[in-house]
């Protein structure tokens, strides 16, 4: 009539906090060194890139117009895209910056 009492089982042991979040902390480590830092790098050369353009430069826009710089402003710079052609455009829309005489190897 009465009966036996059993011992529960032991408490299943709690997993390390650390370790559960260690996928997450891998996950974000690689996230930061295959995108977030490849990215700054690259827009921080878009940056120098601007800042030293000059009078002269051959360049080509994020719209595909090939041109010589005639004029550089504070915001805008001036492209020569064919004799006597002038067109004005944001420092921003400048891509690529070409080397000296690419435009007449076109």
């Amino acid at each position: 009539m009465i009966s036996v009492a059993h011992a529960a089982p032991a408490a299943a042991q709690q997993p390390d906090p650390l370790m559960s979040m260690l996928p997450l902390i891998i996950i974000f480590v690689l996230f930061y060194f295959m995108l977030i830092r490849p990215q700054m790098k690259r827009a921080k050369e878009q940056k120098k890139m601007l800042e030293a353009l000059q009078k002269g430069d051959e360049v080509v826009t994020a719209s595909g117009q090939v041109g010589k710089i005639v004029k550089v402003g504070e915001q805008y710079v001036s492209l020569e895209i064919a004799d006597g052609v002038t067109t004005h455009v944001q420092k921003s829309a400048v891509q690529t910056l070409l080397p000296k005489g690419t435009i007449k190897g076109m």
